[in-house]
């Protein structure tokens, strides 16, 4: 009986020791999560399915509000629809993935609700769809650029050089290939990291925003499918 009760003592500190861990450690461990999807396209709307398939609560938001409730209803599960500041106040990470263009009235209109979380960016600067907001960031270097326009944010871009097709079936793959993943944050990092693996890919962080954030965009040496050691190749020639 002692024995009993010694061990579900322990096991007791231990489940309450792990519930009071800052968000990043139990994120990373394991802990199934809330995640706020901004923008709810094909990336979105790919990653976040496959997040709910993953057993995630996920909350999807875009413009047509009609179109999020039916891909919830559609996924089942912990899939939600909501305005973008409802996603944003919802998801303990959130995933931007809008046109580039939509990144100032993100960064001003949902300031309060994204300051401090991780927010992983796949967010591109294309010139042709985006104008001259797309010339400024990639002059300045999308990872700077990104920065600037979503202050507070813990940054990680990730999933901006390979199509959402392809992502939407690399868990299927027996070889798994790298994604290439650029951050300041290390617990950032951390998170995103267990949710490129839950994607079907290993996460390869292969510098910091300012540096290489910029190479995180289709056209560049590192967009495309490549396995983790060939990214570290490309990686450490662009440096």
């Amino acid at each position: 009986m002692k024995q009993n009760r010694r061990e579900f003592l322990r096991i007791a500190g231990a489940t309450f020791a792990l519930g009071n861990l800052p968000f990043a450690a139990r994120a990373a461990t394991g802990d199934k999560l809330k995640i706020g999807v901004v923008g709810s396209g094909r990336i979105g709307s790919t990653l976040g399915g496959l997040w709910v398939k993953a057993g995630h609560e996920v909350m999807f938001s875009s413009l047509d509000i009609e179109h999020d409730k039916a891909l919830a209803a559609k996924l089942g599960g912990g899939a939600r629809a909501g305005t973008s500041r409802e996603a944003a106040a919802f998801g303990e990470v959130l995933l931007v993935a809008v046109p580039y263009s939509a990144l100032p009235s993100i960064g001003k209109d949902l300031a309060k609700e994204i300051k401090g979380k991780i927010v992983i960016d796949a967010s591109n600067p294309i010139v042709k769809r985006d104008g001259e907001i797309a010339e400024w960031a990639r002059e300045k270097g999308a990872g700077a650029a990104s920065m600037e326009l979503l202050p507070g944010a813990r940054i990680v871009r990730a999933f901006n050089a390979i199509g959402y097709a392809r992502m939407a079936v690399a868990h299927q793959s027996a070889e798994r290939m790298g994604m290439p993943m650029a951050s300041d944050d290390p617990k950032a990092v951390a998170v995103a990291s267990r949710l490129v693996r839950e994607i079907g890919y290993e996460p390869v962080l292969v510098g910091g925003l300012a540096d290489m954030g910029k190479h995180l965009i289709p056209g560049t040496p590192l967009a495309g499918e490549r396995s983790p050691a060939e990214i570290k190749q490309v990686a450490a020639m662009l440096k």
